[in-house]
């Protein structure tokens, strides 16, 4: 039945056209029902088949009158559509069209869209040419090839076609190109959102025509200052052009070469100048006439060239001559009389200047040769005159110790414990005095490592709490875990003084020692007291050597050296001072030191003296090897007084012999170190280890160069300075053996 609807209606009809068929089928349906109805049995069945299509035509007819409708709707909104894109084309082509300048728009494949009539108006012929649709390629050669772009000699119509297609790749390009009858053209180009080109072509003849005319009158207005210029320096100038024709000149340069100016007019030739000033100056220097006809002739670009002319007379010109851009030259010409005659007599003067500074210098030396000399030779007097005294005080001091045990009346008791105290006094002194020597003569050789203050600090605090007591002072000193970068020995001697001076110069109240950080990498040891205070204008000389403050009943007690050693080695060690000091309040002074940055901690206990470790004494041999017999028996004298067998000898040789004979290795040596002409001590406990071992020694001496304990130090020897106190030499024979000894 469907193919039959199908056969039957034509989908191209309209829906009038196929109801009209679709009511004479039922219509003919109908009549055949009614016609067979009393024919067949069946007619009834036919009749409801013949119903039911009728019903399904109805609703069909329905469907079709509904997207007729729909269609006629739609149809109605595509037409005003039309309409409404119909009016924004003539409305979008009108706008573009009251644009004053030359526009056109390009879609994203380059093709062209739209244009107004003002659009390449300038090249009349590409004007006819263009369409919609064509490509940018095709415009931009149609554009190259009019007759009415004003191409230069070296450029064709393909090369500016090119270069029109290169600049079009930017997004954004403005450039300006000249047509015939002297117009400039600016075109613009610039993406759209869609990545479509809108070109627009502006008329700038007239802005050009303007700049031109503005530039002109600025190289006018240049020209004449530039003349004026010329006319007021003191320098003469000529200006030639690449044809080597004077183009400016002024005044001064007839001047300076002595030519009228009718003879240097615009226009002459090199040559013909040169020719005029050549018979009245002559050339000096490396430049020659001909050297100098070479470069004016030559072909630029040419260096720059400096020469000197001189006349008869003495006057002198320098004459300096350059490259210009058009490929012509300028030359100034500087007259330098004055400035060669003023040279000629400053080099007299210099020369009878460095004879005088010459001789000064002579003298100088001489006198600084003899300064030197007599340093080094009071240096070396120090050196050694307090290597002679310490000799004897040492020996002094252990008489005075070997006597201190056989006496038992009290007043002799005293008597040798004051001339204790003298001897170490005296001893204080000679070490201040040799330290500044070697500070003052930079001889003392610093060994820069890293020192834990906490050890150091602990070990001034025992040292001088007693004289703190003694004088009814409360000494505190503050410990620390920091580790700074110093040199140990000096540090302990800044602070040493440091403290004694805070203990020596404070009645009563306190001394207080401790470290506070100061800012990154950086600690400062302070020593505080509740002393008098020193005035601010001594403030400065407190540093010198032998200067006292009068202030302290105890004042008078020391030399005035302790500061001067204190300032020269913190200056060696880069340690800066700081002093505040207020009148009957107290003094503090500062060291600043930097922060050790890595540090292997040593040995707990390393800055302080062993303690002796009792131990029994009796049976032991000591060999004592000495050449100063003084020392040798004092020594010998207090060491048997604690139960030692001492042998003694007066050099190496002599001990070496001696063991030998006797057939005996000592239990522990003391040896000086200068022993005479023969072997020092150092080459003696070397040979003795050879020969015997290793046995527990002390290297004794009052020679405190830095070459000495240097050497001790690589032959592994341990030292004792002179003059020796009992204590440290006690030390010495009571701790027990180690190998590092």
């Amino acid at each position: 039945m469907s193919e039959i609807a199908e056969n039957l209606l034509n989908p191209a009809d309209s829906p009038e056209r196929s109801r009209e068929k679709l009511l004479k089928i039922v219509d003919v349906l109908m009549r055949q029902v009614e016609h067979r109805s009393n024919e067949h049995g069946a007619a009834y069945a036919q009749f409801q088949r013949a119903a039911m299509l009728e019903e399904q035509v109805r609703q069909r007819t329905a469907d079709l009158e509904y997207a007729l409708d729909l269609l006629n709707v739609s149809n109605g909104c595509l037409a005003d559509a039309n309409r409404e894109l119909e009016l924004a084309r003539r409305n979008l082509a009108n706008a573009i069209e009251t644009v004053r300048e030359g526009f056109a728009l390009f879609d994203h494949n380059d093709c062209l869209v739209l244009f107004n009539s003002r659009f390449s108006t300038f090249l009349p012929d590409v004007r006819d040419g263009l369409k919609e649709g064509m490509s940018f390629a095709q415009y931009a050669e149609l554009a190259g090839a009019s007759p009415h772009l004003d191409l230069s000699d070296t450029d064709t119509a393909y090369a500016w076609a090119a270069r029109r297609m290169e600049r079009h790749r930017d997004r954004h390009v403005v450039f300006n190109v000249h047509v015939r009858g002297d117009r400039w053209i600016q075109i613009s180009e610039h993406r759209t959102a869609d990545d479509g080109t809108v070109i627009l072509q502006t008329d700038v003849t007239d802005l050009v025509l303007t700049e031109r005319e503005t530039r002109g009158r600025m190289l006018d207005d240049q020209a004449q200052m530039i003349r004026a210029t010329l006319e007021h320096i003191s320098v003469g100038v000529c200006i030639f052009d690449r044809e080597r024709r004077l183009a400016g000149v002024n005044q001064r340069l007839g001047y300076l070469l002595g030519l009228p100016m009718s003879q240097v007019q615009a226009g002459t030739g090199f040559e013909i100048i040169y020719a005029r000033v050549q018979g009245a100056w002559s050339m000096s220097g490396s430049m020659t006439p001909e050297e100098l006809s070479t470069w004016v002739f030559g072909v630029p670009p040419r260096a720059p060239i400096t020469f000197e002319m001189g006349r008869e007379d003495g006057r002198r010109l320098v004459v300096s001559a350059e490259d210009l851009p058009d490929g012509g030259f300028v030359m100034s010409v500087t007259d330098v009389t004055a400035e060669r005659q003023a040279m000629e007599e400053l080099t007299r003067t210099n020369e009878t200047l460095e004879a005088r500074v010459m001789s000064r210098t002579l003298d100088l030396e001489d006198a600084l040769s003899k300064a030197e000399r007599a340093n080094a030779a009071r240096s070396r007097f120090v050196a050694a005159a307090s290597h002679d005294l310490l000799q004897p005080l040492s020996a002094a001091k252990l008489f005075v110790a070997s006597a201190e045990d056989g006496v038992e009346s009290e007043e002799t008791r005293g008597i040798l414990s004051k001339a204790q105290n003298a001897l170490a006094s005296v001893e204080n002194i000679l070490s201040a005095l040799l330290d500044i020597s070697k500070l003052e003569s930079g001889r003392s050789a610093l060994d820069i490592m890293p020192v834990p203050l906490g050890p150091l600090l602990a070990q001034l605090r025992d040292e001088y709490t007693p004289a703190a007591a003694a004088k009814g002072l409360d000494l505190r000193v503050i410990g620390t875990d920091q580790v700074v970068e110093s040199d140990p020995t000096y540090l302990r001697r800044i602070l040493q003084n440091l403290i004694s001076n805070a203990i020596r110069y404070t009645d009563r109240g306190r001394v207080l020692v401790g470290a506070r950080r100061k800012g990154s990498g950086r600690i400062r040891i302070e020593v505080w007291d509740t002393g008098p205070g020193i005035p601010e204008i001594e403030q400065q000389s407190i540093f010198q050597e032998f200067h006292r403050l009068g202030t302290s009943a105890s004042a008078s007690v020391g030399m005035g050296l302790g500061l001067a050693i204190v300032d020269r080695a913190c200056a060696q060690l880069g340690h800066p001072i700081h002093l505040d000091s207020r009148l009957g309040r107290g003094t503090v002074f500062g060291i600043d030191l930097p922060l050790a940055r890595a540090w292997i901690a040593k040995q707990p206990g390393s800055f302080a003296h062993a303690e002796p470790v009792d131990r029994p004494l009796s049976g032991l041999i000591v060999l004592l090897v000495e050449n100063d017999a003084d020392v040798r028996r004092a020594m010998t004298l207090l060491l048997e007084k604690w139960s030692l067998m001492v042998i003694s000898a007066e050099n190496g040789e002599e001990a070496l012999d001696l063991l030998e004979e006797l057939e005996v290795s000592p239990d522990l040596m003391l040896v000086d170190y200068q022993l005479g002409e023969g072997m020092d001590g150092i080459r003696f406990i070397e040979n003795f280890r050879a020969i015997h071992g290793r046995v527990p020694t002390r290297l004794v001496t009052a020679n405190r160069s830095p070459d000495v304990a240097q050497a001790a130090k690589l032959a592994m020897i341990k030292m004792l300075y002179k003059p020796i106190a009992p204590r440290d030499l006690e030390a010495f024979v009571s701790a027990p053996p180690s190998p590092r000894d």
